[in-house]
């Protein structure tokens, strides 16, 4: 899956967070879910997406996007990498 395509569904997420996601009880449900979902994604930098499950009133996360920034760096990890290897003497 190419990484526009993880960041739209990662922005689309976002979007499920900021509405469904807010739902008492079912927030923290959703929550791990996209945590999962983030570490199919990006791997170990997924990881960072269960911060969410630390607010257990659901609020503080509902205003940070966080699947669509860890798309964003890893899409900048990406392109940093590829860069270096294009100016790497061969």
């Amino acid at each position: 899956m190419s990484n526009r395509v993880k960041l739209l569904l990662a922005i689309i997420l976002d979007i499920l967070d900021f509405t469904i996601g807010r739902i008492p009880g079912f927030e923290f449900v959703f929550d791990a879910a996209l945590g999962i979902i983030a570490v199919l994604f990006w791997g170990w930098p997924g990881l960072f997406a269960f911060w969410e499950l630390a607010d257990p009133t659901g609020q503080a996360d509902g205003f940070v996007p966080t699947l669509t920034l860890i798309a964003l760096s890893q899409m900048r990890q990406t392109k940093r990498n590829s860069h270096a290897a294009d100016i790497e003497p061969k």
